[in-house]
């Protein structure tokens, strides 16, 4: 009989290294939790390979590369996984019964994976750490510390939760960019519209119109060379204005490829005088929010601290990370280098420090995270209250000063007249 080597823990939390005989790799699973173990690992051994080449050829044929999850899908499962293994079902089983509710996909396929690594003795973690690009690091140690820890249900609604208001969080901040984007765009298009078709009609009537000695006024002239610079050389001074913003947007794009252009980016986006406080204030709710999930997760504090540096999606605060990761493996306190750091506000280092003080790191963090999340929609609200009138001046001041630039020169002949 095919033998099966597994870990797991016993009831006191105490890791167990073992054989087992059994048929298969879910009645060797089934042997172990009779015997009062939460299985971690199971895998085949000797003959048993034999089982496992089996599984895998019984398998339908899968492609092994996919793409990329959207995140509200992968929250979907997660919350879908948890469900079922709150119901008590078998973590394989749990898995093949959402790879049949699932449309055709990514994800689809990428369950269909992990279901043949698990039943080929691969646990949870290290089969689903196999695709990145729907699982990233912190979901897969989240699900690692679960399967260690015997709560795999509740670190899945809690990595659910996590995910969920970090989108919703980057959805809003996102959607108030959006109109100030479409009305910058809409007043460019329009203004390009009048300088390069409308002004330059204009152009031979009102030098006709004025006195040679007199000539234009200086508004109404230099909307004229203006004009005249864009509709020169072909239309390839007009095409440069238009490309200008996507070079911009490509040059930006590719800075965020080094790790010394994302470090000056943010550095600059955190002393901007209107976005700054927004991105401060989401910057540190986002890496608070992913710190205190981890730890009441179980995850160690070190490791907790390299996967929150690596997912804090600002360098200014995962370089601080680093250091304070450094710091407490030489035995230093949380606190302190946080302070010394000047990164944030005194009122985010003394809650921290209470947090070691009581021993309940996690929930200060998370109400931290929560009133960070609080204080950036208030303020992604204001933002976009001010935006309207600011945008609707604007158009008013690009608008009026070509009309009042059209109409100075008739002014000036009908004052002449007069």
């Amino acid at each position: 009989m095919p033998v099966f080597q597994y870990r797991a823990l016993d009831s006191n939390g105490k890791e167990v290294k073992a054989e087992i005989e059994a048929l298969s790799n879910k009645e060797a699973i089934s042997k172990i939790r009779n015997k009062g173990l939460f299985p971690t690992k199971v895998r085949a051994k000797s003959e048993g390979k034999k089982v496992k080449e089996d599984a895998q050829a019984a398998a339908p044929k899968r492609r092994r590369k996919t793409g990329k999850v959207k995140i509200k899908h992968v929250c979907q499962f997660a919350r879908q996984l948890s469900t079922l293994q709150d119901a008590g079902l078998a973590i394989l089983r749990s898995l093949r019964i959402l790879e049949q509710q699932q449309k055709k996909g990514h994800l689809r396929t990428v369950i269909g994976l992990v279901g043949d690594d698990i039943e080929g003795g691969a646990t949870l973690s290290e089969a689903m750490s196999k695709h990145p690009k729907c699982f990233d690091r912190l979901f897969v140690n989240m699900i690692a510390a679960g399967e260690v820890g015997g709560v795999l249900d509740i670190i899945l609604a809690r990595v659910a939760d996590f995910m969920e208001k970090s989108q919703r969080l980057k959805s809003k901040i996102k959607g108030a960019m959006v109109y100030p984007i479409v009305v910058m765009s809409a007043a460019m298009i329009i203004v390009l519209g009048l300088m390069i078709f409308i002004i330059p009609t204009f152009a031979e009537v009102l030098n006709d119109m004025t006195d040679g000695e007199q000539g234009l006024p200086w508004l109404t002239q230099q909307l004229l060379n203006l004009s005249g610079w864009l509709t020169g050389r072909k239309g390839l001074n007009a095409g440069i204005v238009v490309a200008t913003p996507f070079v911009i947007v490509a040059l930006f794009r590719l800075l965020r490829q080094f790790r010394a252009g994302r470090y000056g980016l943010d550095w600059t986006k955190l002393r901007m005088p209107v976005v700054k406080n927004l991105v401060y204030k989401t910057a540190v709710a986002r890496w608070t929010r992913t710190l205190a999930t981890l730890i009441s997760a179980g995850v160690p504090i070190l490791e907790a601290l390299n996967i929150t540096r690596e997912t804090s999606g600002n360098e200014i605060y995962a370089n601080m990370l680093g250091k304070v990761h450094n710091a407490i493996r030489q035995g230093d306190t949380f606190a302190n280098p946080l302070r010394q750091s000047k990164t944030v506000d005194a009122i985010v280092v003394n809650m921290v420090d209470v947090g070691e003080e009581t021993g309940d790191m996690d929930k200060m963090l998370e109400k931290i995270a929560n009133n960070y999340d609080e204080e950036a929609d208030v303020l992604v609200s204001s933002m976009m209250s001010l935006l309207e009138p600011i945008m609707i001046l604007f158009l008013g001041v690009i608008v009026g000063t070509i009309v009042v630039a059209m109409f100075l020169p008739m002014i000036k002949i009908i004052t002449v007249m007069m």
